[in-house]
């Protein structure tokens, strides 16, 4: 069968698309302007995935490996857009989130024990996420405490994501993504020889010991994260909702090849601007650090110095690279954690058939915020156990890579069946992408399993 994004999609029956009433042209804008209304779950799937433990895992790739690792972005992209690609599908198509339609094909043997996973998962990113965040700030505030900044951050998180609507709220989440690009400036004013970068990102180098599995499986975990897959499916359902308010109850509205394409196109963008970036910050951590003779990253102040290129011509250039170092983080931890506590919560109030979305208010969806908030706390109650904040980061993302091994297995099943997706099944490179996806992350995460035997 082929895949939607071929005849499906295009089907000259569909000329008369009823999904233009739901996108009106609304003038003629142009250009960057047109671009941000284009741009939904994707883009903000795909920025949150660059979160404190990405930036943390890409730099001691760099620093570690130098351009050793380049070739596994290559890898992701494609597996990665798979990956998001059905996950967007089953929440056009369907109307519901992926636990809820786990709930409904899968026994509670599956679907409890793959939440607990999530939701463990998450709550460990949650908190080492909130670490790198306070850890940074205490490079610009070192006479504030940690404990002081962690609960700041974990409070303002928690008035974003409860009180703010959720149409202004993903306007924000849009606008911090730009955070990452100061990696991207910094590329470009250090001496990178580019020939050798591109050499190592088309030409694979394996390392078969336990460091470099170690950060193999990181990179995969924090590319292809599990929440990022709850988190796009219902975020598609709640974009529907919001796009059509007219249909806003309990049934999803009718999907149209107009809106089909904008999230495919969404979500496309969503992981090149994903993986672009990583490739970026471990191309300045092998340049910068790894160069400079730091090969492992213990604290944010290791990590700052991979933007000092950037500020080398001002003076106070050490303070200026990690006052942009933490603000990129904290941007960033601001985007990611509201979305690791709403997948956790997507995940759980689906799981029990209550009430969820961020389009609804505090009152209408009661258990789906307070899982939010209990999530997010506890994410900031695991700051004061006594683990290194940035070292955490790289061991979050390897617990995501194995994580992620069962959920994509599931992901390419159910979206194979017509039970579920109608016409909208898996296609040929849909398949390829899946199940590629499935075995290469499989198989580094038994192999790294294995080095510890």
């Amino acid at each position: 069968m082929t895949s939607p994004t071929d005849e499906q999609v295009a089907d000259p029956a569909q000329d008369q698309d009823p999904g233009a009433a739901v996108f009106p042209r609304r003038g003629k804008k142009r250009g960057f302007g047109r671009l941000l209304r284009v741009l939904g779950p994707g883009i903000v799937t795909g920025a949150a995935d660059d979160d404190p433990s990405g930036i943390a895992t890409y730099s001691q790739a760099g620093a570690q490996f130098g351009f050793g690792t380049l070739w596994s972005i290559l890898l992701t992209l494609p597996l990665m857009i798979a990956v998001q690609e059905a996950c967007m599908r089953i929440g056009a198509v369907t109307g519901k989130g992926l636990a809820a339609i786990i709930r409904d094909n899968y026994p509670k043997k599956i679907l409890y024990p793959i939440v607990l996973l999530v939701t463990a998962a998450n709550t460990f990113n949650i908190g080492s996420d909130i670490g790198a965040m306070a850890a940074s700030a205490n490079l610009l505030l070192p006479g504030v405490p940690f404990v002081v900044l962690a609960i700041g951050f974990v409070v303002i998180i928690l008035v974003l994501e409860v009180l703010v609507p959720y149409r202004t709220y993903v306007r924000i989440l849009k606008w911090l993504a730009f955070a990452l690009f100061a990696y991207i400036a910094t590329a470009f004013l250090i001496t990178v020889p580019w020939a050798e970068a591109v050499k190592a990102t088309v030409i694979p180098h394996i390392e078969f010991n336990q460091q470099f599995l170690f950060v193999l499986v990181a990179i995969f975990g924090t590319t292809i994260s599990p929440y990022l897959f709850f988190w796009q499916t219902s975020n598609v359902v709640e974009d529907e909702r919001t796009q059509q308010p007219a249909a806003a109850g309990e049934d999803p509205p009718p999907l149209t090849t107009t809106y089909l394409r904008k999230l495919r196109v969404d979500t496309v963008l969503g992981m090149f601007f994903s993986n672009i970036v990583a490739w970026f910050i471990i191309v300045v951590g092998a340049v910068v650090l790894n160069q400079g003779g730091v090969t492992n990253i213990v604290t944010a102040a290791d990590a700052a110095q991979a933007l000092e290129p950037l500020v080398k011509s001002f003076p106070n250039a050490g303070f200026l690279a990690k006052l942009i170092f933490a603000v990129g983080v904290i941007g960033i931890g601001l985007m990611s954690i509201p979305v690791l506590a709403g997948s956790s919560s997507y995940a759980i109030t689906e799981t029990f058939n209550w009430r969820e979305g961020l389009f609804r208010k505090f009152r209408q969806a009661r258990a789906f915020y307070l899982v939010i908030i209990i999530g997010t706390l506890s994410g900031l109650v695991l700051n004061f156990v006594g683990f290194d904040p940035v070292q955490a980061l790289v061991l979050t993302a390897v617990f995501n890579g194995i994580v992620a091994v069962p959920l994509i297995f599931v992901i390419a099943r159910l979206t194979s069946r017509t039970s579920v997706m109608g016409r909208y099944v898996n296609g040929r490179w849909s398949k390829i992408g899946l199940w590629c996806a499935f075995a290469i992350m499989g198989a580094a995460a038994i192999a790294l399993l294995s080095s510890y035997l």
